[in-house]
């Protein structure tokens, strides 16, 4: 007769361990704590929209070129009238450099800035037939557009999936240790490898707004933080996450 006892065993030896969940490489996160990360920021703001009022691409270009080292409130301010008179490449070069200045003067760096409105203008005339590019490594050609500004363009003009690291986006990255980085294109490295592909398209949006509003820079607003629960950052003051309820549409 089969010994009881030796049965018991045998299943106990033969049956797997429950293990941790595992950190993502790269991250303080596991990967269902990264994807219930976005969940919640997709139940929060279903639809996400950048802040930076335009047309049309090329107005959307010209006004991300405006926002570096500017606020987008500032930004919109200003481009409102300018906007409604030079709305294609063609009338921006038409109204030259000085009067673009005028429009702009509100704007930090704004001779430099309106300088490179006009070149660039110029530029999307002679090389690209006064469309704006699809395409990251031309639309970086340009004068006045990096990295950021390309992601930015090719994501709210074109559809496409990107990551365009600002301030906010660097600053959560490493905050909550969810893309850690020294330079924005490491942070954008990682959050394009850990974030699931459902959440892909607005995680820049979500990322932005998250840091803007709630995870601020001097002092974040755990008590506000839908995430708070999940969240990894060394200073947060709250481990109960807020109503997870849609905010209202944004008002710029």
């Amino acid at each position: 007769m089969e010994n009881p006892k030796h049965k018991i065993d045998q299943i106990s030896v033969s049956s797997p361990v429950s293990a941790k969940p595992r950190r993502v490489a790269g991250t303080s996160y596991t990967a269902a704590e990264i994807h219930e990360i976005f969940r919640r920021f997709a139940v929060q703001r279903p639809e996400p929209k950048g802040e930076l009022e335009h047309v049309n691409p090329f107005t959307l270009l010209v006004a991300v070129v405006l926002s570096a080292q500017a606020t987008d409130v500032g930004v919109n301010k200003a481009t409102r009238a300018l906007f409604k008179i030079a709305d294609t490449p063609e009338k921006m070069l038409a109204l030259g450099e000085e009067k673009v200045g005028e429009y702009i003067r509100t704007i930090g760096l704004w001779r430099n800035k309106a300088k490179n409105v006009i070149t660039l203008s110029q530029t999307l005339i002679t090389k690209y037939g006064s469309v704006v590019p699809n395409d990251r490594d031309e639309l970086v050609k340009l004068p006045g557009v990096g990295r950021k500004t390309a992601n930015v363009v090719l994501s709210m003009a074109f559809g496409q999936a990107t990551m365009a690291v600002d301030t906010h986006i660097f600053r959560i990255g490493n905050r909550l240790g969810l893309a850690p980085g020294k330079t924005p294109e490491q942070v954008e490295e990682k959050l394009m490898k850990i974030i699931p592909a459902e959440y892909l398209y607005h995680a820049h949006h979500w990322l932005i707004l998250h840091g803007r509003y709630t995870c601020k820079a001097r002092k974040p607003e755990c008590p506000a933080c839908v995430i708070a629960d999940i969240c990894k950052a060394a200073e947060k003051t709250s481990e109960i996450p807020a109503p997870l309820v849609p905010l209202p549409p944004q008002v710029f």
